[in-house]
């Protein structure tokens, strides 16, 4: 059967996304809304794979991405590194868990539900 092809993480705009999609260039789309405009321009790129019902993976920055992919009917994971995770925890307060290997938002937290803590991020500041 052979191996699903993802691409797109870097992606910035809606067009490359349709150019891929179109081409039959991907079986798994990948996005990442930290590029492509933000969670709207990912919800774009979710409307997109509905169309051509192909699935969308999320690229890393889990705590980012797990609310949207809930809202998208063609979501089918969010890549997911260790240390990544590991930032997220340090800096910000509500940073999703895994759990039995899933994510879910806590829907008991605002917005993203993380909030910066700054202290800890204080250190960081240029």
């Amino acid at each position: 059967a052979g191996m699903a092809i993802a691409a797109g993480e870097y992606g910035y705009t809606l067009e490359y996304f349709r150019r891929m999609v179109e081409a039959g260039a991907v079986d798994v789309q990948q996005a990442d809304a930290t590029h492509c405009a933000g969670i709207t321009g990912f919800l774009q790129v979710g409307a997109l794979c509905e169309a051509f019902n192909i699935p969308l993976s999320a690229h890393t920055a889990p705590s980012l991405h797990v609310h949207p992919m809930c809202a998208l009917r063609r979501a089918r994971d969010i890549e997911y590194f260790h240390d990544h995770v590991r930032i997220e925890h340090m800096l910000f307060e509500g940073a999703a868990v895994a759990r039995d290997g899933e994510l879910r938002p806590d829907l008991s937290r605002t917005g993203l539900g993380i909030e910066l803590k700054r202290n800890a991020a204080e250190r960081f500041a240029a």
